[in-house]
């Protein structure tokens, strides 16, 4: 039986699907299906930390801001990132419990709120990019800008959105917390939606960014800190490919991190696609991870037992 400490980091797709209404029932559902490869890493005695994305939830959540402002405060970025941290931690918790007592695995699961240490001098503080929330019209702009402070851009010709930061991840703050819970034999769910963005002044005082991190990024941070030697990146394809969708298409079984450099600057993948995981998979091997293996939610059981998905390794 292994004993290494693996990092799994679930996809957008993992809670809430595209083309469905996201309600709780789907939610739970959902969530349920896509811990089907968490408990075979478990039963084979790894240590597990899962973390997850939050874009969907983000989205309703700032929604639910925007359409109440007038009866309650706004909340900032950093405390939505947190309250569903808290959320999205519950129904993970509750769901692989379940599902590890089908098979009689019984491990304490715990969530962390975890607040991530990044740069306050960041550029993307001064050049927000990162789009979140509603969409609007080019008539409701400068009103937006004005009475807000916001920064907003053209989304793809969709419409006009926020902007935010999304500083690169330095540091998991709770790291030790999570290496002794590790320890306690305990399962760890931990920087959810990329963690809470915070920065650190000189005199050690933390302070909240209003901004998000990207999640592919924040969990190979996550597994550099807690001395993980794994880090599987659950997302909505089988294998990665080059030409994706175009004549020529191939997937790929093994990937080298040089390979990986080539193909990102050849433009093969994408940002807001599979840019950022294998971006993520780069910064945690060449950090000292073993192995990163990027596959679909639907097929990371089966590669778990027999293999399978697209590898990367240093070399």
């Amino acid at each position: 039986m292994s004993s290494k400490t693996v990092v799994v980091a679930l996809g957008g797709n993992a809670i809430t699907r595209e083309f469905e209404e996201g309600n709780i029932t789907q939610q739970f559902a959902n969530t349920r299906r896509s811990l089907t490869s968490v408990v075979e890493l478990i039963a084979r005695g790894n240590k597990v930390v899962i973390t997850h994305g939050n874009g969907p939830q983000v989205g309703n959540a700032l929604l639910r801001v925007e359409e109440t402002r007038h009866l309650v405060p706004p909340l900032p970025l950093g405390v939505i990132v947190a309250d569903l941290e808290g959320g999205m931690g519950y129904m993970i918790e509750q769901c692989l419990q379940n599902k590890l007592n089908e098979r009689s695995l019984w491990k304490p699961i715990v969530t962390i709120l975890t607040q991530v240490l990044v740069d306050k001098d960041d550029p993307s503080i001064e050049n927000p990019t990162k789009f979140v929330g509603p969409f609007y019209k080019q008539g409701q702009v400068k009103e937006l800008e004005t009475k807000r402070g916001w920064t907003i851009k053209e989304d793809t010709g969709r419409g006009y959105r926020r902007v935010v930061p999304s500083p690169l991840p330095r540091e998991i703050m709770s790291k030790d917390i999570i290496k002794n819970l590790l320890n306690q034999d305990a399962i760890v769910i931990a920087a959810g939606g990329g963690g809470i963005p915070v920065y650190k002044e000189e005199s050690g005082w933390l302070e909240g960014v209003d901004g998000v991190i990207d999640k592919d990024l924040a969990a190979a941070v996550l597994a550099h800190d807690i001395d993980a030697k794994e880090l599987f990146i659950l997302t909505s394809v089988d294998k990665v490919a080059i030409n994706f969708k175009k004549p020529g298409q191939r997937n790929l079984d093994h990937l080298t991190v040089d390979e990986a450099k080539n193909f990102l600057q050849e433009g093969h993948f994408p940002p807001g696609s599979m840019g950022p995981k294998i971006e993520a998979a780069i910064l945690f091997l060449e950090q000292g991870g073993e192995r990163v293996i990027i596959t679909s939610i639907e097929n990371a059981a089966k590669v778990v037992i027999k293999g399978g998905g697209t590898v990367v390794t240093r070399n």
